[in-house]
């Protein structure tokens, strides 16, 4: 009688366990999939830029401002989220933006020279967003937009310079 209660008491903690188990699983599935949506975001966010960069015909203008309105989207809390970029003597900044404490800057640098400056705000203060590896995916999607941003901008300017070109040497040809 006292091996079947031990049994039994043995095989409600086993049952408690498995329970416990099957509940932590679908905890840390949930916060795997959770982490597969931020970086699926994450990588349309660079999709979309970096499709604007090699299929458009818009003004260096209208990329940069398309690029500042995607990335809010692309970062946990977009409806907390702002964006600007800083180019030249011109700024280009999502409807909402505001400039906060609470931000990721990074450098736009073409040939190791800063061109300008990348910012990413949170609108509120979010405790949480000071855990250290939410706060680095973050600064990897910032630096990796920024590296884009530099590449559009250095693209655009060697255009320029290849417009100019043939133009002077349009000019010869027609002096001969």
């Amino acid at each position: 009688m006292k091996r079947t209660i031990s049994l039994m008491k043995i095989n409600a903690e086993l049952n408690r366990e498995i329970k416990n188990l099957k509940r932590a699983d679908k905890e840390e599935l949930g916060d795997v999939s959770d982490k597969l949506r931020e970086r699926i975001k994450e990588l349309d966010c660079l999709y979309d830029i970096s499709s604007l960069r090699y299929g458009t015909n818009f003004s260096l203008d209208d990329v940069l401002q398309a690029v500042v309105d995607f990335i809010p989207p692309a970062i946990q809390y977009p409806e907390i989220s702002c964006a600007r970029i800083i180019f030249d003597r011109y700024e280009f900044t999502t409807k909402n933006f505001k400039d906060t404490k609470w931000k990721l800057s990074q450098e736009i640098k073409v040939n190791n020279e800063r061109i300008g400056t990348l910012e990413a705000c949170c609108l509120v203060e979010k405790p949480e967003l000071e855990e250290q590896p939410l706060l680095e995916e973050t600064k990897k999607l910032i630096t990796a937009i920024a590296e884009n941003i530099a590449q559009i901008i250095e693209r655009d300017w060697a255009e320029i310079e290849i417009r100019k070109c043939r133009d002077k040497i349009e000019k010869l040809l027609k002096q001969k």
